[in-house]
């Protein structure tokens, strides 16, 4: 979960889906019961759910409003990085918000990302579990021991000036670690939060052997060019 620089709305927080009927309606719940007082948009990103997800999102616009509640489907499948990039293309938002729809990122921390960007003007401000009141639930010791490792092979390959990297782990996985990265070699303001990530609570996690192969695969191409 991170939020960066970026309208009418001050926030747009792009959340993207897959199969997410069971949650979507509780993180949009979740997200108006945090930010009572903020000005933004959800900017939901789905890529063809099979399961409902877009029946769900809409529902949710004739509650919140159309102008609050942002449906921008995709036909199919097609990668988490790429959902966030279609989501910028739409969002209004001084500042963007990234965050999983399944409730791994809890919409509670976002008050802390708004206040910590505001006190020290940051460019980016980024979740972590790897400083003092972070951490992760619900994990399994080879889900933990396989996230752990991949934080240190980019910490010791990228030195990227941010404490964790994986708390996105896709082709899309990597976007939050290119972006972190980037952002560090170009000289910009990396603030962090700590975050408890939590294992989903509905659904089928969607990290599998070839997002491990994939997020590999983005960390040799950094180190080859940044």
């Amino acid at each position: 979960m991170e939020a960066a620089a970026g309208g009418k709305r001050a926030y747009s927080i792009i959340v993207p889906t897959y199969n997410e009927r069971l949650n979507i309606a509780l993180i949009v719940y979740l997200i108006f019961k945090h930010l009572p007082d903020v000005n933004f948009e959800i900017i939901i990103v789905d890529d063809g759910s099979p399961d409902g997800t877009q029946d769900i999102v809409k529902q949710l616009q004739q509650v919140y409003g159309e102008d609050r509640v942002l449906l921008r489907a995709r036909p199919r499948k097609l990668g988490l990085g790429t959902a966030y990039l279609h989501g910028l293309k739409h969002a209004s938002g001084e500042f963007v918000v990234i965050m999983d729809a399944d409730l791994s990122h809890h919409p509670k921390y976002l008050p802390s990302f708004i206040r910590k960007q505001k006190e020290t003007g940051a460019d980016v401000v980024t979740g972590t579990r790897y400083v003092k009141n972070g951490g992760v639930h619900g994990w399994n010791l080879m889900r933990k021991l396989t996230s752990r490792g991949a934080n240190v092979l980019a910490q010791t390959l990228l030195q990227p000036g941010a404490s964790d990297l994986t708390g996105s782990f896709s082709k899309g996985y990597v976007f939050q670690m290119e972006m972190i990265v980037r952002a560090t070699r170009k000289g910009y303001h990396i603030e962090e939060v700590p975050i408890t990530f939590v294992d989903r609570v509905f659904g089928i996690s969607k990290l599998g052997g070839s997002e491990i192969v994939e997020y590999l695969k983005g960390l040799v191409y950094l180190l080859l060019t940044t």
